[in-house]
C-alpha cells in the first residue's frame, strides 16, 4: 500500500472516531443550539416529526429532507417574542402529554397514520363549534385559540412548516416558475393578442 494513502485513511478514521461522538448525542443534547427556549433531543425530535407529518416525504423531499425542523425552531428561537416562546413551551409539554394519555406512547413511536389522527384532532377543535362560519383563509390562528397553549404550539408548528417549505431554495427552484424581476421582455408582442378588459 502506498504510504499517503495509508497516511489519508488514517487520517479519515481518526477524524470519524474524533466526531463520531458528537452525531450520537448521548447526554440528550439537540443538534440545533437555541439561544432563548430550551428544549432537549426527545422534544426536537417531536418538533421534526410533526413537521415531517404535516410535510411528509413523497416523490417530493419531505420536512426532514429540506430541515425545515431546524427552521421552524430558529424562527421560534429568534423571532418570536418571550410570552409567545413560553406559551410555544407549554404547548409542546401539553402535547407530549396528551399523546402519552391517549395512545400510551410518544408521538414519536406513533404510527404515520396515528401521527396523523393527532394533528387533525387538534386542526379540527380549532374549527368554529355551534355553527359558525369558519373564515375562507386562516392566515394565523384566530385569537381564542392564541390563549390555550396546545393551539399556540400546535399553530406555531404549522405556520413556520409551510413558511419554510414555500420559502425553501428546493421549492422556489423546482416547484414555482422562477422569472427574475422585471421579467421578460418581448417587443414583437401583436396588440391583438392582449386581453383587455
Amino acid at each position: 500500500m502506498d504510504r499517503r494513502t495509508l497516511i489519508k485513511n488514517l487520517a479519515l478514521a481518526v477524524g470519524g472516531a474524533v466526531l463520531l461522538p458528537s452525531c450520537l448525542h448521548p447526554d440528550g443534547t439537540t443538534y440545533i443550539k437555541l439561544k432563548h427556549i430550551n428544549i432537549d433531543a426527545d422534544q426536537e425530535k417531536l418538533i421534526t416529526d410533526m413537521c415531517e407529518t404535516l410535510i411528509p416525504k413523497t416523490n417530493t423531499p419531505g420536512a426532514k429532507d429540506l430541515h425545515l425542523p431546524a427552521f421552524v425552531l430558529k424562527m421560534i428561537d429568534d423571532c418570536y417574542g418571550k410570552k409567545d416562546q413560553q406559551a410555544f413551551l407549554a404547548g409542546l409539554r401539553k402535547f407530549t402529554e396528551m399523546v402519552k394519555t391517549k395512545h400510551n406512547s410518544s408521538f414519536s413511536d406513533l404510527s404515520v397514520k396515528d401521527r396523523e389522527a393527532v394533528l387533525i384532532d387538534i386542526e379540527n377543535s380549532a374549527k368554529p363549534k355551534d355553527g359558525a362560519k369558519a373564515p375562507a383563509r386562516k392566515p394565523r390562528p384566530q385569537k381564542h385559540l392564541q390563549a390555550d397553549p396546545l393551539m399556540a404550539f400546535y399553530w406555531a408548528i404549522k405556520q413556520q412548516t409551510i413558511f419554510a417549505y414555500t420559502t425553501s431554495q428546493y421549492f422556489m427552484t423546482k416547484l414555482v416558475f422562477y422569472d427574475m424581476v422585471p421579467g421578460r421582455y418581448n417587443v414583437h408582442y401583436p396588440v391583438s393578442k392582449l386581453k383587455l378588459a
